[in-house]
């Protein structure tokens, strides 16, 4: 019991003194150092001078973080991070500090309890437990992902009807991406700015159509992304390809629509026959059952 013990103090102040960090810590350095080059000139920023006073002493638990984890355990936060969206109160070492939280929290308590009540099924439930919350922010990051990508799939359509009537006026299709990004609202809004910020920063638009492609993850957007390619390749006619993607993505979005309507019944069957028929049988033939009870009694 006392190694026991030990061990469990020790997983205990492990996992507090991650928590203190992933509390304590400030966001992501080179997040902020990228914003800040991108707003120089335009506005001051207010929190500069106290997320730089943070940096010292979270950079040190950065790199211990990193080293505890795996590297290819950061190459998932990255990628679902990317199609997430980079939330700024979700960087890569606090994702990771939290794995490591979760998981420590979770073994100490599995073993506590296996030491209390050693048995097959509490090894079995508390190795579970400690797998669950190791995974549990790669979890949450890929609903974020999905939720992010939907949203960008449904806008899709209506955005390609604004550039397409903007290029038709008469502006550029950079013109025209400035401003569907800029009256629009949602995550493609904020891709289509990004991409633009590639293109100015230095890179060509194959390279930054295909890093918007990669970030987002979403089929109609990567074909999008491949006809404008092969249209800035062939000398196509952007007009044509924004008039052409437009209605095929607004067919595919009522297809969409149309299939989830078709799911709805196979979907109530489950809750209609837990549910719904036996209250309805109870209500219907419990009066006679009791009639007949009272009968032959």
């Amino acid at each position: 019991m006392p190694p026991l013990i030990m061990i469990a103090v020790a997983f205990v102040a492990m996992a507090l003194c991650a928590l203190t960090w992933a509390v304590l810590a400030g966001p992501d350095r080179g997040r902020e150092r990228t914003l800040d080059n991108l707003h120089r000139g335009l506005h001051q920023r207010p929190e500069q001078s106290a997320s730089s006073a943070e940096g010292s002493g979270s950079g040190v638990l950065a790199a211990i973080t990193r080293r505890l984890t795996p590297s290819a355990s950061l190459r998932q936060l990255e990628r679902l991070l990317m199609r997430a969206g980079r939330p700024p109160a979700w960087p890569v070492e606090r994702l990771a500090a939290a794995k490591l939280l979760g998981a420590g929290v979770s073994a100490t308590l599995s073993l506590l309890f296996i030491s209390s009540e050693p048995r097959p099924l509490t090894v079995l439930v508390g190795g579970g437990a400690t797998v669950v919350c190791y995974f549990l922010p790669e979890l949450l990051l890929h609903s974020r992902g999905q939720e992010r990508s939907q949203e960008i799939a449904l806008g899709l359509a209506d955005t390609l009807d604004q550039m397409t009537i903007a290029v038709e006026a008469g502006l550029g299709f950079d013109s025209a991406m400035a401003r569907a990004g800029k009256n629009g609202t949602g995550p493609l809004a904020e891709e289509l700015i990004r991409t633009l910020q590639d293109i100015q920063l230095g890179q060509s638009r194959r390279e930054a159509y295909e890093s918007l492609a990669l970030r987002t993850e979403v089929p109609d957007l990567r074909r999008f992304v491949r006809s404008l390619i092969q249209a800035d390749a062939y000398g196509i006619a952007v007009a044509d390809v924004l008039r052409t993607q437009a209605a095929e993505m607004r067919v595919k979005r009522r297809q969409r629509a149309e299939e989830k309507a078709m799911q709805i019944p196979v979907k109530v069957i489950f809750p209609l026959m837990m549910c719904i028929l036996p209250v309805l049988f109870i209500v219907l033939l419990g009066p006679a059952v009791m009639d007949i009870i009272d009968a032959f009694g």
